[in-house]
């Protein structure tokens, strides 16, 4: 028998082994894991561009009108004063509402929110996003409903999971970005 007559008799062998996916099947996982995964970018996002509005303009959700950034409220202050526990609780006191936390907290909630929804930067995103989720997640410790995990963690690991799969390609600009000369020389601006 000849070598491919037996690659042949190989391949139709695994097919049809019971619990074996088909290439059909593996081509219908992976287009569906994109997809779950274009939509968490894209879910993740918005919680992150959501966070600015409301805080910019006071939409009345979690930040009421007369507590807007532009009205001359402080994104920070509230919760760092109020909302700080833990063995952090006096740092973070120490920062509440100072104007500097109040821009580098908004600009961190429009770059990561913006850059995930439209699929580009999606590496630099998740770092940024992640350190941002983690030192909030530092600024309640321990959780109310949990010795250590909460919604933070969660969604910085979600974050990571992004970078890693390339999810700005589905439903995004990640694959125009990723042509670009100087994302093709710094594989992390990807």
């Amino acid at each position: 028998m000849d070598t491919m007559t037996a690659m042949m008799e190989r391949n139709t062998a695994t097919a049809k082994t019971p619990g074996a996916p088909t290439v059909q099947e593996r081509t219908t996982r992976k287009r569906a894991t994109r997809y779950l995964l274009g939509g968490l970018r894209l879910a993740l996002g918005w919680i992150f561009l959501w966070a600015f509005l409301d805080k910019l303009f006071g939409l009345g959700f979690a930040t009421e009108a007369k507590g807007a950034w532009i009205n001359g409220g402080s994104p920070t202050k509230g919760f760092l004063t109020f909302g700080a526990t833990g063995p952090f609780q006096g740092f973070y006191n120490s920062i509440a509402g100072a104007a500097w936390a109040d821009w580098l907290f908004m600009i961190g909630l429009a770059a990561i929110g913006t850059a995930l929804m439209l699929g580009i930067g999606v590496r630099v995103a998740a770092a940024a996003g992640g350190l941002l989720l983690v030192l909030m997640w530092t600024a309640a410790l321990l959780p109310a409903n949990n010795p250590f995990m909460d919604d933070h963690l969660i969604y910085a690991g979600v974050l990571a999971l992004l970078a890693v799969t390339n999810a700005g390609d589905t439903w995004g600009l990640g694959r125009t970005w990723a042509r670009l000369p100087i994302v093709q020389r710094f594989g992390w601006l990807r």
